[in-house]
């Protein structure tokens, strides 16, 4: 689609008169459901620039999802010393002016401006940053220094009440504003009262109130409207259980043949898996497997018959992508297993991996689809030293309208049978217009399917997949160990534009990074409780429970791989490990607190500890469902090994409470169940063999 790649500004012709707005023209006169003017090519009378969030200039959109607390900012400014504001204007899918947030200044003598739009269903939105003169705050500003100082007295009451009576008679104010403002006009003419007293009325807080409410607004310079795309809330905030099906229930006769799990038997690892609080279960690749070049167990280059080969290896004369491997059952089968996994409140995700195996029926049936090598061999998969002999890579510059057609009605097949996510395998090795043009298609048909980026590559291939339209994204958290690591990309995450939405994974089926492989069950209960904690988006892989740390000799991946092999666990040695346990907690929290399910709100604090990290995450009052704020303080020790001391300094305007003062605050530990009395700059004392970290919800007094 061409809009797709042109950018989606709404152009409406600017007015040509920059003359004071009259009450009809005035922002704040517009109701909730009129179209907003949108800036023309020229700059507006009270220039709006450097406006966020905002893609290459609004080639593509910005992101959010239902509920998502987004802030806007931009540069607002004029000359002269005449006070001037700015409102964030939030325009539905319809075209419809959906809210206005009153933005405000930051800092002092920078013209930044900050304020916060809620979108609160799916679709295409788009916001526009308003400047404006403000007539009543320069009338304020000159009026308190000037009658202060004996100066123009009866002209500066009588300019006050005509600014104050102007904006009574605007016809959108309701009966008990317009008499506050009447009024107010009224007493700053009498001259039976005191000066203080007349100038009191004309600025009272309730007067304030109603003007900052709905500002008495003129010059109104829009910007351009920028794209805002909004998705369903699972799609920047979830929980994903990673598991291979064949594993569950597999297993072996006394002469060593192997018996693989199915559909049902898999099925009977959901109720733990939803006990967990998780709310998608994530499938590795469910496909048929070649058997040309299998790989058998821990990678090597010869199989035998009992090994299954990598589920990688998508392709056999019992089908392809569309297909379901016999041995973990039918069609109907799956089904069964999406009902009962629906029934417990979980999604289902599969994985999507576009190669092929040699016996994939693409090879026969289109051999222009892959590479072919001048001996007439096809080019398997390489990314020099390793070597994929058992996968052919598509040729994506090879009949491509062919190969488009054919992954597009693929995932529609899924996606017919209830799959409602899909975990797509190395993207970055695809041309990111397939992903635009084909993300696109599934979500005019299917707005509700998520998509997440296996993509551990470098930045500008990983944020670009995001921005043509993947939903979440792997990350480098998984190697992101030291104090100052964390601290940055926690910062790098927390990207106004929402474009990259994180998924937080300690390890996957493939990678077991060396800080799991050496530090202990502590250590895998730190990485739990940073993932879960900072990412809206968390995720663990099948064993992880389990603690299994011990790796593949010279390579960060686990001994035995289960990509290679069928690996059916005891479960009821999880309890003895306790990681379970706190990974339950830990996701209870997540559903109980609305500040942990969003991303752009989470700010790292300083501590006096380079083992000791603390995070926050905050939403004020009218963004949460009880109208009471949320705010969660994580602290955790990252040395798996020695207790650490740690001072914690809070900034008190990014937890809710700049005016703390001297105040105290409480802080409850959801994980002990503790309760302590916090200033801003709290001790805290944390033992790896018996807390972690604490994990506080924090209230004033």
């Amino acid at each position: 689609m061409l809009w797709s790649k042109l950018g989606r500004f709404r152009l409406v012709k600017q007015p040509k008169t920059t003359a004071p707005a009259t009450p009809a023209a005035s922002a704040s006169a517009t109701a909730a459901n009129q179209q907003v003017a949108v800036g023309g090519p020229t700059i507006g009378r009270i220039p709006v620039i450097d406006v966020e969030p905002v893609i290459e200039g609004g080639r593509w959109a910005a992101k959010a999802v239902v509920g998502e607390v987004v802030p806007v900012r931009a540069t607002v400014f004029r000359e002269g010393h005449d006070a001037h504001s700015a409102t964030a204007v939030l325009i539905d899918p319809r075209g419809k002016v959906h809210s206005r947030a009153q933005m405000s200044e930051v800092g002092k003598g920078l013209d930044i401006w900050l304020g916060h739009v809620v979108p609160d269903r799916e679709g295409d939105w788009t916001f526009v940053v308003e400047g404006w003169s403000d007539p009543y705050g320069t009338w304020r500003h000159d009026a308190e220094i000037k009658i202060n100082a004996g100066i123009d007295i009866e002209l500066m009451l009588a300019e006050g009440a005509a600014v104050l009576r102007r904006a009574a008679t605007e016809d959108f104010r309701s009966a008990d504003d317009t008499k506050i403002l009447a009024d107010a006009a009224d007493t700053a003419l009498d001259a039976t009262l005191s000066v203080p007293s007349r100038l009191a009325a004309a600025t009272s807080p309730a007067v304030v109130g109603v003007l900052r409410r709905e500002p008495l607004r003129d010059l109104v310079s829009p910007s351009p409207a920028y794209p805002l795309r909004v998705d369903r809330a699972a799609a920047l905030a979830s929980s994903w259980y990673e598991f291979f099906p064949r594993s569950e229930g597999a297993y072996q006769d006394e002469d060593g043949t192997w018996h693989s799990g199915t559909f049902e038997t898999a099925a009977k690892r959901l109720p733990a898996i939803a006990q967990m609080g998780f709310d998608t279960v994530y499938l590795t690749p469910i496909h048929p497997i070649g058997t040309t070049f299998r790989k058998g167990r821990n990678n090597t280059l010869n199989a035998t018959d009992r090994d299954p080969g990598s589920p990688y290896a998508i392709g056999s004369p019992d089908g392809g992508h569309d297909a379901i491997h016999p041995d973990l059952g039918t069609f109907d089968d799956f089904d069964d297993f999406v009902a009962t996994a629906r029934d417990l409140g979980l999604e289902v995700a599969i994985d999507i991996a576009l190669q092929c195996s040699p016996d994939h029926p693409w090879v026969k049936e289109h051999p222009d689809w892959f590479t072919e090598r001048s001996d007439g061999s096809i080019a398997y998969a390489e990314n020099p030293p390793k070597k994929y002999q058992d996968i052919y890579p598509l040729n994506f510059d090879r009949d491509p309208e062919g190969i488009y057609s054919e992954i597009l009605r693929m995932l529609k097949l899924w996606i017919s049978h209830g799959v409602t996510a899909f975990r797509v395998d190395n993207p970055h090795t695809k041309p990111l217009s397939f992903w635009e043009r084909i993300l696109d298609e599934i979500r005019q048909t299917n707005p509700e399917v998520i998509f997440l980026s296996e993509a551990f590559t470098r930045p500008a291939m990983m944020r670009t997949l995001a921005t043509v339209g993947f939903h979440q994204s792997y990350t480098y958290f998984t190697w992101r160990n030291t104090k100052y690591e964390l601290e940055e990309y926690f910062r790098e995450i927390a990207d106004p534009s929402g474009v990259m939405r994180p998924s937080f994974w300690p390890t996957t089926h493939d990678i077991l990074p060396p800080y799991l492989q050496h530090s202990g069950i502590a250590g895998f209960k730190i990485r739990a409780m940073l993932a879960a904690m900072s990412s809206p988006t968390w995720g663990i892989y099948s064993g992880y429970e389990l603690f299994e740390n011990v790796p593949r000799p010279g390579v960060e991946e686990q001994i035995d791989n289960e990509k290679y092999e069928y690996k059916p666990r005891n479960w009821a040695l999880a309890s003895h490990y306790g990681i379970a346990d706190l990974i339950t907690r830990l996701n209870a929290i997540r559903k109980n607190h609305p500040s942990l399910q969003q991303l752009r709100n989470l700010h790292v604090h300083p501590t006096s500890n380079d083992s000791v990290i603390a995070f926050s995450h905050h939403l004020d009052a009218q963004y949460t469902p009880t109208h009471v704020a949320d705010t969660v303080l994580t602290v955790v020790n990252i040395d798996p090994n020695n207790t650490q001391h740690a001072v914690v300094y809070l900034d008190l305007a990014d937890i809710g409470m700049a005016d703390l003062g001297e105040d105290t605050m409480t802080a409850y530990d959801e994980l002990s169940g503790e309760t302590y009395q916090w200033d801003a700059h709290p001790l805290v004392i944390l033992d790896p063999g018996q807390r972690v970290g604490h994990v506080l919800h924090l209230r004033r007094n």
